[in-house]
């Protein structure tokens, strides 16, 4: 076997939820004892045989794609962030795309570009394909459904780990409720800010909610909202050590999202042992388990409430904090590497 990957996501040095999991599969993966060539856009070291084509957009999928087609000695192809690749076909080897959400297709607004292309490539990428990977089982759902004609059969779900290994429990601070996640609608910060605003003085006073994440779009309400919300800030990117920094003080993550296709958050708060809130929609009560409390995203006062909860209910905390972290350890990216070559094996 020798697997060629698209890593380009994991090379970026802003990455979100895409990228980390590039990354943090990429890392798992140079671990083990097979051939591997990696595709990118910047120059990355590592033990891979490396190839670098500068070209963006389209040209660099074209070349990937060529590549492919006389490479008689790769064997496996997979494509965690692009179904172009998988689209164009006509390699000998064999292609494994990996689908980590189908936001594209929902009614919530997205990034007009990317949801274009998605919905141009991914049927197509899928049905091409040798076998189709996916981060949670929520997302296989969602890609039969969404493809009732797919090949069930070929299609393996095979999650995500956390950031980092092996982490210290938090030591909460006692007024920290922390969101990380690019500003869009579908991540819900709206709705979040109104429920932190909604809570009674008692318990809002000396409290801080911070949101932390690049901006998306759709966001211009979610900035001025947290602009004019006594208690919130918004932080924008924030490096891995601010990342660590936040989760390790935090005394509760909250992501009520819309839609999730895994997670990653949810799973580095477990780890860490955060009580955490989530919404009760979705991947994220895939990950979370009972570990956690669930809300309504849609409802400000479900949102209210569960803060509410997990902000004055400290054995429900305590709780949390013993049960987050042995809910963590189903996830790592042992597992989820191994599963995928399990799957390229077959």
């Amino acid at each position: 076997m020798h697997v060629a990957i698209d890593i380009r996501e994991a090379t970026n040095p802003l990455k979100t939820g895409k990228g980390l999991w590039t990354k943090g599969f990429l890392d798992e993966l140079l671990k083990r004892n097979i051939p591997l060539t990696t595709f990118s856009d910047r120059a990355f070291p590592s033990r891979a045989e490396e190839i670098t084509f500068s070209d963006s957009r389209l040209a660099w999928h074209l070349h990937v794609a060529r590549a492919l087609r006389t490479r008689k000695d790769i064997t496996h192809y997979i494509s965690p962030t692009s179904y172009i690749v998988p689209a164009l076909s006509g390699a000998t080897c064999k292609i494994f795309p990996v689908v980590h959400d189908l936001i594209a297709f929902r009614g919530e607004p997205h990034d007009r570009k990317a949801s274009f292309i998605e919905r141009m490539t991914l049927g197509r990428a899928v049905r091409r394909a040798t076998g189709v990977l996916t981060v949670s089982d929520t997302t296989k759902k969602d890609l039969i459904d969404r493809f009732p004609d797919l090949d069930a059969q070929k299609v393996h779900s095979i999650f995500a780990g956390p950031k980092v290994a092996s982490v210290r429990l938090s030591e909460p601070d006692g007024k920290t409720i922390l969101c990380i996640g690019t500003l869009c609608p579908r991540k819900n910060q709206k709705r979040l800010i109104q429920a932190f605003a909604a809570l009674p003085e008692f318990i809002r006073v000396g409290k801080e909610l911070i949101l932390a994440g690049p901006r998306g779009w759709h966001d211009d309400e979610i900035i001025s909202l947290a602009k004019e919300t006594p208690g919130v800030t918004w932080k924008s990117y924030v490096s891995d050590e601010e990342y660590e920094s936040l989760l390790h003080r935090a005394t509760v993550v909250a992501l009520p999202s819309l839609y999730e296709g895994f997670g990653l958050l949810v799973l580095d708060a477990l780890q860490r042992g955060i009580p955490t809130l989530i919404s009760d929609r979705g991947s994220l009560t895939e990950v979370a388990g009972e570990s956690c409390v669930k809300v309504d995203p849609e409802n400000i006062s479900s949102i209210a409430a569960g803060l509410q909860k997990l902000l004055t209910d400290a054995v429900l905390r305590e709780t949390l904090h013993v049960s987050g972290p042995v809910q963590a350890e189903r996830f790592s990216w042992k597992r989820t590497v191994d599963l995928a070559l399990q799957t390229l094996e077959t």
